[in-house]
């Protein structure tokens, strides 16, 4: 774990998100699914997100901007500096023959990065409207389904090996339909490296910081419930911004969010 001040050298609209360009310095991108926490100019905590882009010399975030901190954040300017600690949790696990990426919303922060590594193999993305769907254009191969339809409802019968990051329902189903499926989860995060204890689920009757411990985790090995086969099946609508558990608004990332998620403003 690494601590810079990093100046921006870009910011761009992507639909209602901004993608947050910094020149990388020393940093490591790490793995794609780990996160890094930036500060919020003018707020106490830092806001954790999934790296979204790791070019020569740069590091590249998704930012949805729905709260202070994140608004803050997507504010920044060329010639602003903004201090990162990461790379931060344990990301996906690459060594994977058919992946599918399954993401929904701000949910796809970290798949630009992860397609990257994998060899740009086919994705599957849900938004809530058009508007949102153009940051779609960050991920190759990318079939696109639109409110009210469900990414679940767009799973094939055979996905293969599923990596996913989206809003916890969304996550919910794919765990019911994919076994060994990797998800990105998130929950409200203060520190980043298990400190505080703010990002603890409850997990096989257990607990697990998603910080360290994750935030991405296994589904079993075995489908928990039987496949639904409705569209009453307990699915977030394509798009809806990924929150954490218990906690109902929308959350940053992709988490993000991504985480992955901040007590404020929630995850990228």
């Amino acid at each position: 774990m690494q601590s810079e001040h990093l100046p921006v050298v870009a910011s761009e609209a992507l639909g209602p998100y901004r993608l947050l360009r910094l020149r990388r310095s020393g940093l490591r991108p790490g793995t794609p699914g780990q996160f890094f926490m930036l500060e919020a100019p003018g707020r106490v905590l830092p806001r954790p997100f999934s790296l979204c882009l790791a070019p020569t010399r740069e590091l590249g975030f998704l930012v949805d901007p729905i709260g202070p901190g994140t608004r803050a954040i997507a504010g920044l300017e060329p010639g602003d500096a903004v201090r990162v600690t990461g790379p931060l949790g344990k990301g996906f696990d690459l060594a994977v023959s058919r992946p599918l990426l399954v993401g929904g919303g701000i949910g796809i922060a970290p798949f630009p990065y992860l397609s990257e590594q994998l060899g740009r193999p086919p994705a599957l993305l849900g938004f809530r409207t058009a508007h949102h769907a153009e940051a779609a254009a960050l991920v190759p191969n990318a079939e696109i389904v639109l409110d009210p339809t469900l990414v679940t409802d767009a799973l094939p019968a055979d996905p293969g090996d599923v990596l996913a990051c989206g809003p916890e329902p969304m996550l919910d189903a794919v765990e019911e339909r994919v076994a060994g499926a990797q998800l990105a989860r998130e929950a409200p995060m203060a520190c980043g490296y298990g400190a505080c204890y703010g990002c603890v689920v409850e997990r096989d009757g257990a607990y697990a910081r998603l910080c360290v411990e994750g935030p991405v985790l296994r589904s079993p090995t075995s489908p928990l419930f039987s496949v639904p086969t409705s569209r009453e099946a307990a699915a977030a609508p394509a798009g809806q911004a990924p929150a954490p558990p218990m906690v109902a608004r929308p959350s940053e990332e992709g988490r993000a969010p991504l985480p992955l998620s901040s007590a404020e403003d929630g995850t990228s």
